[in-house]
């Protein structure tokens, strides 16, 4: 089985991402033994983005950490258990609200795939990037 990083160089839409996690010095952690669980965005959802953003992003390392760790939660939490969850913590250290009234709500983000196992966790896909407050 793949680690979080293969997984999502394997799936393909997750490139900018993957620029994201190895410009912030994460691709270590994330090819770790775990368990993570990635609310991933998308190219799509980086793209939403304010033009500009992703750039400026990649060229400041300790704001662009923040916001993909605001992107993941220790330990391999499975949609089911996301269901009964209201909150989560963050590795960034700040907590995540979820919404699963209509869908699964994380923050501003849609939960659009769930459950993608990797040897070291989980990925929920998401369509918008998390800025955490």
């Amino acid at each position: 089985m793949k680690n979080i990083v293969e997984t999502a160089q394997a799936a393909g839409s997750f490139k900018t991402l993957l620029v994201a996690a190895e410009a912030a010095g994460l691709v270590d952690t994330l090819t770790s033994t775990g368990p993570f669980t990635v609310f991933a965005p998308t190219d799509e959802a980086f793209a939403k983005l304010p033009e500009g953003t992703v750039e400026s992003l990649l060229k400041d390392k300790a704001k662009l950490a923040q916001i993909l760790t605001y992107h993941v939660v220790a330990g391999k939490v499975m949609a089911k258990d996301v269901m009964n969850l209201k909150k989560a913590k963050t590795v960034q250290g700040q907590e995540l609200s979820i919404d699963t009234s209509s869908g699964v709500k994380i923050d501003n983000a849609n939960v659009v795939t769930t459950d993608i196992e990797t040897s070291n966790g989980v990925i929920h896909v998401i369509d918008s990037v998390m800025i955490p407050a």
